[in-house]
């Protein structure tokens, strides 16, 4: 089973890509310094506003969560779990975890990529305040079992 949604935001001049353990995008129009974790702001959704079908999906541990960010030519593709215990109702924000961490914010963890090991250009992208667009499909895989 599949699902696939579309978020659009942008970038903003104080993206710095940063934080070790997350990214998020928001609905927020602006960002502070202190967002070292926020590459995309003015989204168009946040976590409750994402389409009922991958809600759905993705509240499954088994769940493989592929985001592609697509910014100014520069597309990164990454890979996160889904988990039993998403909640999925924030109003404004997505966000993308390394670690187990859930809160209503968060639409995928385990993820291997963060904000720190984006690519630079991607990053550089942002910061001009190109469009951000964030293609999620989620995926859980057929069980094996007859």
């Amino acid at each position: 089973m599949k699902a696939r949604d579309i978020v659009r935001a942008r970038g903003h001049p104080l993206v710095s890509g940063t934080h070790p353990t997350t990214f998020e995008v928001t609905r927020d129009e602006m960002l502070t310094e202190t967002g070292d974790c926020i590459v995309g702001v003015a989204a168009d959704k946040g976590a409750a506003d994402l389409d009922s079908a991958l809600k759905a999906l993705l509240r499954n541990d088994r769940a493989v969560l592929t985001t592609r960010l697509t910014a100014g030519g520069e597309t990164v593709e990454v890979t996160s779990r889904g988990s039993a215990a998403f909640t999925l109702d924030h109003p404004a924000d997505l966000v993308w975890r390394r670690s187990d961490f859930v809160s209503d914010r968060t639409v995928g963890i385990r993820s291997d990529r963060v904000a720190a090991t984006l690519p630079r250009e991607f990053i550089e992208a942002l910061r001009r305040g190109e469009e951000l667009v964030v293609e999620l499909e989620v995926e859980v895989p057929e069980n094996d079992c007859p």
